[in-house]
């Protein structure tokens, strides 16, 4: 069993801040990769950013450069400093993790607002 909580969404105006918190109840030699996706209205899910064990990052070019993804494999814990955020990153956030077998665990997400 594996659960995973986030928290951390609201609503924020443009060129505001924000900061996603995900709590992961496995630990390190558990997971490969932590990470972050989004659903935003009327799209499908998409990969915001992740992270490896050794703290290499990936992110989606719509928030690179404005997105900041952290977070420690022994505590568990994963976040998401989005700063600069527009209207378009209006979703429900995410926080992913992937296990040494290949799936995918997900949380229930949090939702992100963005006013003009």
């Amino acid at each position: 069993q594996v659960e995973l909580v986030e928290f951390g969404g609201g609503l924020v105006q443009a060129g505001g801040s924000l900061k996603l918190s995900c709590a992961i109840s496995a630990r390190i030699f558990s997971f490969t990769v932590m990470g972050w996706y989004r659903r935003a209205p009327g799209k499908q899910r998409e990969l915001v950013a992740d992270m490896m064990g050794g703290g290499t990052t990936k992110y989606a070019d719509s928030v690179r450069g404005r997105f900041a993804i952290s977070g420690d494999f022994v505590k568990g814990t994963v976040y998401l400093q989005m700063n600069g955020l527009k209207p378009e990153d209006t979703a429900i956030y995410f926080c992913a993790a992937v296990g040494n077998s290949g799936s995918t665990y997900w949380g229930q997400g949090t939702q992100v607002t963005v006013s003009s």
